[in-house]
This record gives structure tokens, sequence and C-alpha cells, in this order.
């Protein structure tokens, strides 16, 4: 009898299922467990190697804007172009992408065929536009990682492999697809999303962030009229407005077309996200200073209100008195809110589309610049360049992880004269893009890896 009640007993804990999961079948039986996953590819997406800082601050100390001086070596080997195919931060951000990628992909499979007569047809195709437009951001992100942008190659290199089935059960291994498989799959993404989303919540995707993505994927592309125009449906919605000075960051301010919001218990998860890096001690780890040719660039138009009123100065990681960017002041917690995609963007990319493009839609380039250095507390220009525009994107978003391709894509070194790594950091240079993690190439026999890896 003893025996019996033992086998009885451990027969009743095997059939027990997870208390903190749910298996698929359950998780899309109603609306309400269904948007849960939705909510979980928000939360996937909150990791520091996502959304909340890491790779896009990897951008600006690869190029002129940061001076990394942390004590991570995976971080330095970035920075200095001395990454190895083992680098633990990369493999990171793969992982934490493609988990990202996984649970949007559930969304899109399953939410349609949840069997709740509550959840209705607009409700699904909300649902299902917001992890479209996630799984494209992710991806748009990654790719222009492991690629090199379409002016070097055509977009013809390889890139990442495409996921676009949720995991069930059996293993696949993917090949590489091209950059530009991957970019047409996020075109056509951000498309099936606008058609679904709103401008109601701009702590979830908006309609207007799907339309500024695509506008950044085109601007990228150099189909200036498509960028030019969509940029201008985003202006000209009315949803979102410029606010009147740099006090929305960590807000829910209709500056932002998405911002992801983080707090102290649900956020930034490592302190090597936007605070935790950009902070100075004690407070923060003091690893993201002020480059010193950004804060030249600053200089040269002594004044603007995007140095004086979004910088402070502390110790860095090495002891010495820094400026420090104070985007994001929560050093201690960790819980700045991403600043995803905002409508200033949106000027900057119209103007550099009309520009390129001989155009003057929705206004003149001239005009978008000298509204956002207007805000800035400058001067007005008489004229207006590439180098202008690029010049005031760099100061507008710096921190916030687009130096990098600005420079790339329009065939620029990442580092500028009097810095380190010249030479490597050139458009096409082989450490300007990360590795496959090794890793990756002993699961996957079907991956191969970049060059001068």
């Amino acid at each position: 009898m003893l025996v019996m009640a033992i086998f009885w007993s451990c027969e009743d804990k095997i059939e027990l299922a997870p208390e903190d999961q749910l298996t698929q079948d359950v998780a899309f039986s109603n609306k309400t467990l269904a948007l849960g996953v939705l909510a979980g590819t928000y939360s996937a997406a909150q990791q520091d190697d996502v959304l909340n800082g890491t790779s896009q601050l990897m951008g600006e100390w690869q190029s002129d804007n940061v001076d990394f001086v942390g004590s991570f070596p995976t971080f330095n080997d970035i920075k200095n172009y001395l990454t190895l195919a083992d680098n633990g931060s990369i493999g990171a951000v793969w992982d934490d992408n493609y988990e990202t990628i996984g649970t949007a992909n559930l969304v899109i499979k399953n939410i349609p065929l949840v069997e709740d007569d509550d959840f209705t047809s607009a409700e699904r195709d909300n649902a299902v536009a917001q992890a479209k437009f996630l799984r494209a951001l992710v991806y748009f992100n990654i790719s222009n990682w492991w690629a090199q942008p379409v002016q070097v190659s055509g977009g013809t290199n390889l890139a990442i492999p495409l996921v676009l089935e949720p995991f069930e059960g059996e293993v696949q291994y993917p090949a590489r697809a091209t950059l530009n498989e991957v970019q047409a799959q996020i075109e056509q993404d951000l498309i099936d999303a606008i058609a679904d989303l709103d401008n109601s919540d701009n702590t979830k995707a908006t309609q207007g962030a799907a339309q500024a993505l695509l506008a950044r994927l085109y601007l990228y592309q150099e189909r200036w009229s498509e960028a030019a125009n969509l940029a201008d449906q985003v202006i000209q919605s009315g949803a979102f407005q410029l606010a009147n000075d740099y006090s929305f960051y960590d807000t829910e301010s209709s500056e932002f077309l998405f911002t992801l919001v983080n707090n102290a218990d649900d956020g930034q998860d490592s302190g090597q996200g936007w605070s935790g890096l950009t902070n100075p001690t004690p407070e923060g780890r003091g690893d993201a200073p002020f480059s010193d040719d950004l804060i030249a660039a600053f200089n040269a138009e002594p004044g603007d209100l995007r140095f004086t009123t979004l910088t402070q100065t502390g110790t860095d990681a090495l002891g010495a008195n820094r400026t420090f960017t104070n985007k994001f002041p929560d050093g201690v917690t960790n819980a700045d809110n991403a600043p995803v995609l905002r409508i200033t963007e949106m000027y900057l990319t119209r103007a550099e589309a009309n520009l390129r493009g001989g155009t003057a839609v929705g206004d003149t380039p001239l005009n978008d610049i000298n509204t956002l250095r207007s805000r800035a507390g400058l001067a007005d220009l008489t004229s207006v360049d590439l180098d202008a525009i690029l010049n005031e994107r760099r100061k507008e978003l710096c921190f916030e992880g687009q130096r990098r391709m600005d420079l790339l894509r329009n065939g620029m070194n990442l580092r500028r004269a009097g810095q380190a790594n010249i030479s490597e950091s050139a458009p096409g240079q082989d450490k300007v893009i990360f590795p496959i993690p090794v890793n990756e190439l002993d699961l996957n026999p079907n991956l191969v890896q970049n060059n001068g890896y």
C-alpha cells in the first residue's frame, strides 16, 4: 500500500502543469489571456539588449558620440574594433532580440484563431498589428548590426535569419536572409500594421510609430519621395507634437510616437541599459560619457539647449570628472522610459529626404531644420545642406542609438579626426558590423560567418 501511495503521488505531481507558465492552447483560449501574450512581447522588448539601451548605446560608442570607459571587456572590444565571435554581449543581443521576435510570432499566428465572441475583429487586427510592428522594429535594429548597409552592398549581402513562425516543437535551422529580403519583410509588416493601428496610446505601437519606422527604412534605402511623404503624414496627423522644451524624456508626452514605459520593478533589467550606463557614479556606472568630439559639436554653437539642459557632470567609471547626458537621469532604479520613436525624427527625415530628392513635401528642408533649432534656442540658418542636417540629427538624437547608421548609410567613417580606429570604422570594414555568435554557428550548420571573424 505504501509503494502504491508513493507511485500515485508521484504520478499526480508529474501531471501538474507549471504554475508560472501557460500552455499555448490555454494562453490563446480567450481574449484576456491572448492579450497577455501580446503584453509579453512588450515585456521581452524591455530587455536592455532589445529596446532599453544596450545595443543602442553600443552604436553610440562604436561611432563618435560616446567615450565608453567602463570595465566590461565585451563592450570595450566593440568600442576598440577588437570584437570576436565569442563576445558574450553580442550573443545576448542576438538571443534577446530573437526571443522578442518569437513572442511576436506567437501573437501574429494565434490571435486570429482565438475562440472568444467578446474578441472583436477590430481588436484582433489591432493586436496582430502591434506584434507586426514590434517584429519589424526588432528586425530593423538587428539587421543593421549584422549586415553592411545597402549603400555598401546593394542589399544582396547576408543579414540575419528570417524567423516568421513560432517554435512548435521541431527545431529549424534557418540560413541567413539577405538584407534586401529582411527589409522587404520589415516593409510588409509595417504596411500591414499601419492599416490596423491607431494613435490612441503612445505607450504601445501607434500608427504614427509604424509610419515613422517605415519612413526611416525608406530613408536608409534612399527612397526619398516615400520617406518624405510618410514623415509628412506623421507630422500632419495632429496626433503628435513637438514639445515646447526638453523635459519630455521619461514622460508619455505627445513628442513620442512610441515610448516603452519602464518602472523600478519592470523595465531596464541589468544596469547595462540607458540609465545605468549613462549616469555618473555612484548613481550609475559612469561608463558612457560624452566624447570630446560630441562636446566640440555642441560648443561650435554655444547656448544649444540640447546641451545646456540635457547634460550633467559627474565622476566616470575611471574616477575622472566628465560630461554625461541626463536624458535618462534615474541611475539608481534604472526606470527611465525608452525613447523609441519621436516626432522630432520626422522633421529630420522630411528635411533630408526633401533635400536629397529635390522636393518640398510638407515644408522646405530649411524650415524643418530651423523649427528644431528654434526649440534648441539657436538662430535660424539661411541655407541648409546635408552636413547641416546630419549635424542637427547628431545633436538632437545623441545617446538614442542612431548615429552609427546615419554615418554608415552616408558613406562616412564612424570615427572623426583625432579619434582612434578611423580606418577600421569606414563603411564596409569588417568590424563595423557584428559577428554571428559562435554558439549560433555551432548549433546551426546553415549559418555562415561575417568577413573578418
